[in-house]
């Protein structure tokens, strides 16, 4: 079974993710693919170059986040270009991490895509798990964790599809509102009942 694991910021998607590691479940994170396709001389950083020029590159090397960001930031256009340009890239690396799991004879993959319904990557998976969280959890945790004010972290937020719209498109849903012993309980029965553990 392909399990993807999603939520929102501050819900502590990556809390359950390390859960799910620690029970053995091998797991392809769409955050770390995403900083490993623009790794220097790959394929899709030389892209980003060709396409924004050679003031997206460090001098390393590394790509010029700092820069690409300023100019997508205030273009829409150039932002498509990026999108289009990282996305499938990431889309097809985690694709090929899945089928290796699978290969290598792993019954169970968890899929940890944050932006899972936002891009529309419900086909990748078999199982939704949404990880979620009371909104005003989520506020002081999110303005806790990233220093910021209350009114940066609700943009931060509404920037994402509501947890209710989450909830619904779910097979399971898991409460992350109190302690993690809590969450790993409900985890655990959760998997329990898909015969993943």
């Amino acid at each position: 079974m392909i399990i993807g694991l999603t939520g929102s910021i501050a819900s502590g998607k990556s809390t359950v993710a390390t859960m799910m590691k620690n029970l053995q479940l091998p797991i392809v994170d769409a955050d770390q693919v995403a900083r490993d396709v623009v790794k220097p001389n790959s394929p899709t950083l030389q892209k980003i170059v060709a396409t924004f020029g050679d003031e997206a590159l460090h001098s390393d090397g590394t790509m010029n986040r700092e820069y690409v960001g300023q100019l997508i930031f205030h273009e829409p256009a150039k932002r498509q270009q990026l999108n289009d340009i990282i996305h499938p890239a990431i889309r097809q690396e985690m694709l090929r991490q899945r089928d290796e799991y699978v290969t290598n004879g792993n019954q169970h993959v968890v899929m940890d895509i944050p932006l899972l319904f936002e891009s529309q990557l419900q086909h990748f998976v078999d199982k939704i798990l949404v990880v979620s969280i009371k909104e005003d959890v989520q506020l002081s945790r999110l303005m806790e964790r990233n220093q910021l004010s209350k009114e940066d972290a609700l943009a931060r937020m509404r920037s994402q599809l509501p947890m209710s719209v989450k909830e619904k498109g779910a097979h399971g849903v898991i409460y992350n509102n109190g302690d993690e012993e809590t969450t790993l309980k409900q985890l655990k029965r959760l998997l329990k009942e898909w015969h993943v553990l």
